[in-house]
């Protein structure tokens, strides 16, 4: 297992830098990423439909108009079910979006709009002390409750899980065969040292970064062993807080990145239903965009860009074994294949590589943090010694840095 950081207080969504307002018009046309990955095309090939991703977050509305009929409440586990779709900061409802949002009525559209949403609402910055908040359940709570359910995805746009009951709810998910994809978090572009969250630092766990409508990995993306996939983080429409009145644009970070990134593993999953974890994760890493070899992962975007198209375009990808771990070196073993289950793990990478950067203190990402800073993306991997590289993202050139991690 990876070590895990210290203690921190509250957990922290990872999305910053909102505008101060806009109008929900046509939120879809601001998508600027469903182009360059080709969805109208893929969206012909499969939707989602028949898949649910559980996202563990402030809670999910599921009266926005891009969301009714899309959040099943009805299956979060009675014990974890308090306001389940009472959004308490419009987080957890703008990452539902993003993931299988409709797209009517002018809201958000989804990259997975067949999928379905089961929602769950945890303790995480914004939710105020009190009964209501002693009524909320932890983050550790709440994925040990999603993992016994029929949900593949467990998508968590957050950081902070550093205690023992985060990870032994993270291990338990994952011998219960979920794919789970977390924020790397938002805290490089501050002068940190790149410090990468929890969950996503846990093995089993796919760590995804962020990258810009120029296709570079964000300034505030955090870096390092952890970081398995890159995907679009920067420049969406969200909600602005929890009236639900209108739409923010310029919604950044790691966290929108989680969200599409689950949302193209159910794309992935509902074309390959009879496929394992082992087989999506598999694919989603094969067919990343990079210039750089797959076993040498950089720093900053994993191992690359992810690209649903390619696997979506051939119906005879070849996705590999089922019941083996394609990270297993990097989680340190394949824990399913360990404890006798026919199922496959949802894993994570460099789990056994490193530890957290020296100097890092174990805080969680803030979700203020990252985008105000003025130093240059480009001179910030330069000095870490990174290399350019270029990846590719639908038919779009996407550049991004790479650094490889020390194995």
């Amino acid at each position: 297992m990876r070590a895990a950081g210290a203690a921190v207080g509250a957990l922290a969504i990872v999305t910053v830098g909102l505008a101060p307002a806009a109008a929900a018009s046509d939120e879809q046309s601001k998508e600027w990423y469903l182009g360059p990955m080709q969805a109208e095309q893929m969206w012909k090939v499969s939707t989602g439909k028949g898949v649910k991703v559980a996202v563990i977050d402030t809670g999910v509305n599921a009266n926005t108009s891009s969301l009714k009929g899309q959040v099943l409440a009805d299956e979060v586990p009675k014990a974890v079910a308090y306001h389940a779709t009472d959004d308490y900061a419009g987080h957890g409802t703008s990452m539902a979006e993003l993931i299988a949002g409709t797209g009517a009525g002018g809201g958000v559209k989804g990259l997975a709009p067949g999928a379905k949403i089961v929602p769950y609402r945890v303790q995480l910055e914004g939710l105020k002390d009190g009964e209501e908040k002693e009524k909320t359940p932890e983050a550790w709570q709440a994925l040990k409750a999603a993992a016994d359910t029929d949900a593949k995805i467990i998508s968590m746009s957050f950081g902070g899980m550093t205690t023992d009951e985060d990870k032994a709810a993270v291990k338990y998910a994952a011998s219960r065969g979920k794919l789970l994809i977390a924020a790397v978090g938002n805290n490089a572009g501050d002068g940190k040292s790149g410090y990468i969250d929890y969950p996503a630092a846990y093995p089993y766990v796919i760590g995804v970064a962020a990258a810009d409508k120029s296709a570079a990995v964000s300034k505030f993306s955090s870096f390092g062993n952890y970081v398995d996939l890159a995907a679009p983080g920067e420049g969406f429409p969200g909600w602005c807080d929890a009236t639900f009145r209108s739409y923010c644009d310029d919604r950044n970070g790691t966290s929108p990145a989680t969200a599409i990134t689950s949302a193209a593993a159910a794309l992935i999953w509902s074309a390959h239903p009879n496929w394992t974890v082992n087989q999506v994760v598999r694919s989603l890493i094969d067919t990343a965009g990079r210039k750089w070899p797959k076993g040498k992962p950089s720093k900053y975007a994993g191992y690359g860009m992810i690209r649903p198209r390619v696997v979506l375009e051939n119906p005879n990808y070849d996705a590999g074994p089922a019941n083996v771990d394609p990270l297993a070196k990097d989680n340190g073993g394949d824990l399913l294949a360990k404890s006798g289950s026919s199922s496959s793990p949802s894993p994570s990478a460099s789990a056994t590589s490193q530890a957290q950067q020296k100097g890092s203190t174990g805080e969680t990402s803030a979700a203020g943090s990252s985008t105000e800073s003025s130093s240059d993306s480009n001179t910030l991997w330069i000095v870490l010694g990174a290399i350019a590289a270029v990846v590719v993202i639908g038919g779009g050139g996407l550049a991004v840095m790479q650094a490889r991690r020390t194995r």
